[in-house]
């Protein structure tokens, strides 16, 4: 899977890390920035990584800022993102098997490295589960399409 990855420069070191374990797990990385730890705006990141996975460039995408708020909204502003903030691997799992989400979201300052890799991990394996769940998207999909017009 291919894989696109951004931060800012508070989740730059997750970020780093996540990539060298995506790699490990098999995956293609294409990293759209930062490349260091001085202060930047997560917006020109987010939005960059999010367009590759929209554009389907990427399958998906991982993105980290401080909190991770400030990425999931910018990513959730373009049109075929379904960017969702994780904090537990309950949530990770769960928005792929019932939300299809297609960038995960973490924040850089809260969460632990190796936790973050079994998030990575679990959203990686988990697939959409469609059914219901797949009305509930299409509903989703329809709010954005009134939205573009």
């Amino acid at each position: 899977m291919k894989l696109a990855f951004a931060a800012d420069h508070r989740g730059y070191p997750l970020k780093e890390y996540l990539k060298g374990a995506a790699a490990e797990l098999g995956h293609e990385v294409v990293d759209f920035g930062t490349d260091r730890e001085e202060s930047c705006d997560y917006v020109d990141f987010g939005r960059a990584a999010a367009e590759a996975v929209a554009r389907g460039e990427a399958d998906r995408g991982v993105l980290v800022c401080a909190t991770g708020i400030g990425m999931s909204m910018a990513a959730n502003k373009v049109p075929g993102v379904r960017a969702a903030l994780c904090w537990t691997v309950y949530m990770a799992r769960l928005t792929r098997a019932h939300n299809d989400a297609n960038v995960l979201v973490l924040s850089g300052d809260q969460t632990g490295f190796q936790f973050a890799r079994r998030m990575l991990e679990v959203w990686l394996a988990t697939e959409f589960e469609g059914g219901r769940h797949a009305r509930r998207m299409d509903k989703i999909k329809h709010i954005e399409e009134d939205y573009s017009k």
